[in-house]
């Protein structure tokens, strides 16, 4: 070979290596971020093409990837009792929510845990199949929770109910009402899906079908909130469960008008052990407790339970953020402080204080489990079509808000709420907890609350309902929380 064809040839070789290296390391280092950026509209459009992984729970298949017919898009999405289950599937249409975003990569099997498969599908000429996701959810208690927000839940009105286990932070139920169909708003409904979602997520009036009403929507939490103020008068004040406290009339020290109870006889009297005014839910006693500590210490003290952080359940899936505020923006953006007569109503879960299901479980759930509270998280497993398992939870510890003994002495007060104080209605439910009823102002239905634990001894799991409605906490949100913890303990 004469000279020039030599260094020809071999600049051809190095031009063939250089992009060789090019190409691997597209490959190897930049796929994953070029597929996932937010401005490659093709990642959409080639999901709508490949099967996505089904969405399972209790051994039950809830959505699944079916075939069209047509050629765009050759797959649909199907949800069985989409409603009941949208809090926690969300949906899926090129964009999506909930446990369809969080595990957008892996249900449509793109993710570079499962590269190996896709390489391979691809290299037989088969399409690549997502992994299938499967939920921590109870699905019988879920349609039960489900079906009780529906009946006593006020017409236009919102009701959530949220279930955890204590020792692991699994959800086992995270239902809310009204919901959605994500059937509605699936990848072969095209441009009427599309509407559907505007209508959807425009709402009408309190009423946003997209923001589910368990983990993503929060309410004033009323005097199941006391639990809250309880904890952290024990570790602020010194009390215990036994501490005579203050149940008589309070003052509120700015407008100079009463607090009050919702009854001046039994342990509301005058003065009681706080083990009697928490049964009783004596209002005068936690403003008091309120005022004594200051909107600071309760603001700093409730950040322990999970208030004023966005509680992250999965990847990119959070709640929305609870709150005892220290201050308000008006909505001229001016700071509003809470003074002292709203530190005094703060103190019984009014004011500015807000909270989702989730975080009034995340409550009970330290209460029942010795003052630690687990992550909460929706997902079990997830496994490639061969079985092979991708992903396996591994429970965590959220934080711990008070002491074991703390802890206790809050369990048995919970306990005499149902036993002596005011649901007594509940009893043999196999249930204890917290009552609420908060009002919401002229016009709007009290944000009816039962915040506990299930069952009453050695507790497994930790509950919040909520529902606006006329009526109380014992008598409209208690009857619910009983009717899901029976069918949660049937496993």
């Amino acid at each position: 070979m004469d000279k020039p064809v030599r260094r020809v040839a071999i600049f051809a070789l190095l031009l063939f290596f250089g992009l060789m290296a090019q190409v691997n390391y597209v490959q190897g280092s930049q796929a994953e971020d070029l597929r996932t950026d937010a401005r490659n509209s093709r990642q959409y459009a080639d999901v709508f093409n490949s099967p996505r992984g089904q969405i399972s729970a209790g051994g039950e298949v809830l959505v699944t990837s079916k075939e069209t017919g047509k050629d765009n898009p050759k797959y649909g999405r199907t949800y069985k009792d989409g409603p009941i289950f949208a809090p926690i599937t969300g949906y899926f249409n090129g964009n999506a929510t909930q446990v369809e975003r969080a595990y957008n990569s892996l249900l449509g099997g793109k993710d570079t845990r499962i590269t190996q498969q896709r390489w391979f599908d691809t290299f037989i000429g088969k399409k690549a199949e997502g992994a299938n996701v499967e939920l921590t959810i109870d699905p019988q208690a879920q349609r039960t929770a489900y079906e009780q927000l529906k009946a006593r839940t006020a017409g236009g009105r919102r009701g959530g109910a949220v279930v955890i286990d204590v020792k692991t932070g699994a959800v086992k139920v995270a239902a809310s009402w009204p919901s959605f169909d994500p059937n509605e708003v699936a990848p072969q409904t095209g441009e009427k899906g599309g509407k559907r979602l505007e209508q959807l997520d425009k709402g009408d009036g309190v009423i946003k079908p997209l923001v589910d009403n368990a983990l993503s929507q929060t309410f004033p939490p009323g005097s199941s909130f006391k639990a809250v103020v309880s904890a952290i008068g024990m570790q602020k004040l010194g009390l215990n469960s036994s501490s005579t406290v203050n149940t008589g009339q309070l003052i509120l020290p700015e407008s100079g008008r009463p607090l009050p109870n919702s009854h001046d006889s039994g342990s509301c009297a005058g003065s009681a052990p706080l083990r009697g005014a928490f049964a009783e839910s004596c209002n005068t006693s936690f403003a008091k407790m309120a005022l004594d500590m200051g909107i600071q210490e309760l603001h700093d003290g409730s950040t322990r339970f999970g208030f004023g952080k966005h509680v992250q359940l999965e990847p990119d899936m959070y709640a929305a953020e609870s709150d005892v505020p220290v201050s308000i923006k008006d909505a001229k953006g001016n700071t509003i402080e809470t003074g002292k007569d709203g530190t005094a109503r703060s103190g019984i879960g009014q004011e500015n204080v807000r909270a989702t299901p989730l975080q009034m479980a995340m409550v009970a759930c330290s209460i029942a489990n010795g003052g630690k509270i687990m992550n909460p998280y929706v997902v079990q497993k997830v496994r490639a079509k061969d079985q092979s398992e991708l992903y396996n939870v591994s429970p965590k510890e959220f934080g711990e808000a008070m002491s074991d003994g703390q802890a206790g002495q809050l369990e048995d007060m919970m306990r005499a709420v149902v036993s002596e104080g005011t649901a007594k209605n509940l009893a043999g439910m196999r249930i204890a907890g917290k009552t609420g009823t908060a009002e919401q102002g002229p016009g709007n239905p009290n944000a009816n609350w039962f915040v506990g634990f299930s069952p009453p001894q050695n507790p497994r799991y930790a509950f919040a309902v909520m529902t606006e409605a006329p009526g109380s906490g014992a008598a409209n949100a208690g009857p619910i929380a009983g009717a899901i913890m029976a069918k949660v303990l049937q496993k």
